[in-house]
């Protein structure tokens, strides 16, 4: 295996409480030696399991930079046994940029694993995770939400691994995050993405959906704060409950999405009017919304309808979409893993 270029001041084996940089040699004509310097910190006491704590995979995601930015000021050795390792930036050009991929190199970081040692800046970054950051690991929690484009019902969620221990341990995880709304992705299974990673280094992995639209989302920034803590108790790494009181879990209403027909994908480009709200219970054959064609005032709207009954979860924000953009998907509750 190819060593990373990536370097760091950080040491992951030393003890107590270190905030540096991940620096990616980057050489431009305004930096001919440059790097990219993207942040991250180790917090490690003792002999425990270690906790790699993920936010900025998507750049336009905010909740989860917040959340673990907070917790990085907070968190001090005697706070735990184990180490937690914070990536609060993970794809940091498009971090700085507010965009969901890289603006050097167009790079979905969620869609780049296992990454290459010498492809561009955002293949390398996955690079690292993959060889350096997930072989420490034993959990892998990863804060997303929806980004620019899409607005979500605020959860957590696991995803199937094929890996029935795996999975149980997931749920597990899941249920003691407490995200009121939580969700088992049953279908979808990108070998590209951070869970694709995770699960081939055997790491029990835990993602959000904090909310969406480009925004910041307090009730998504809530649910990041107090899940990420009842998780690092969950596992045994927190042990300073009086600094950080562990708030008891909802009550959960644990939901799936199970396949394809849960999705609604616009068939033509157009204008999106929204026949119903986010958080309702739809029915297959009920109409989504309209598109309408206002370059062509001659063509009547075109009716998009829902293609399962479900919770109405996640939505598409931007009214203009393109043939193929997803303009929503639904969930259903929990059925069990098969």
């Amino acid at each position: 295996m190819e060593k990373s270029l990536i370097w760091t001041e950080v040491d992951y084996e030393t003890e107590g409480k270190q905030i540096g940089y991940l620096h990616l040699p980057h050489s431009v004509t305004r930096s001919a030696y440059g790097t990219i310097a993207m942040p991250i910190a180790v917090v490690k006491n003792g002999i425990g399991p270690t906790v790699l704590l993920m936010s900025g995979n998507h750049g336009d995601e905010f909740e989860g930079q917040v959340c673990l930015n907070k917790l990085i000021r907070s968190l001090d050795p005697a706070d735990i046994e184990g180490r937690v390792i914070f990536l609060p930036m993970a794809n940091f050009p498009a971090a700085m940029a507010g965009l969901r991929v890289s603006p050097l190199d167009g790079g979905n970081l969620n869609r780049s694993f296992p990454g290459s040692p010498d492809g561009g800046p955002t293949a390398q970054i996955a690079y690292y995770i993959d060889t350096t950051l997930a072989p420490l690991a034993d959990y892998w929690i990863d804060l997303h939400s929806g980004g620019s484009s899409l607005d979500y019902i605020p959860f957590a969620s696991v995803m199937v691994s094929g890996d029935d221990q795996l999975d149980t341990r997931a749920l597990e995880l899941l249920r003691a995050f407490g995200s009121p709304v939580s969700m088992v992705w049953a279908y979808f299974n990108e070998p590209r993405t951070a869970t694709g990673s995770a699960h081939r280094h055997g790491l029990v992995y835990l993602a959000t959906e904090a909310g969406g639209t480009g925004s910041l989302n307090p009730a998504g920034v809530q649910i990041c704060d107090q899940g990420v803590i009842r998780t690092l108790s969950h596992v045994g790494v927190l042990k300073n409950t009086s600094k950080f009181p562990v708030v008891a879990a909802p009550e959960i209403r644990l939901t799936e999405l199970a396949g394809r027909d849960y999705y609604v994908y616009a068939p033509d480009a157009g204008l999106f009017e929204w026949y119903c709200a986010l958080g309702e219970e739809v029915k297959e054959g009920q109409v989504a919304g309209m598109l309408h064609f206002n370059d062509n005032p001659a063509r009547a709207p075109m009716e998009v309808v829902f293609r399962h009954d479900g919770l109405f979860i996640c939505k598409r924000h931007f009214a203009r979409c393109e043939r193929g953009d997803c303009l929503a998907h639904l969930a259903t509750d929990y059925r069990g893993l098969s």
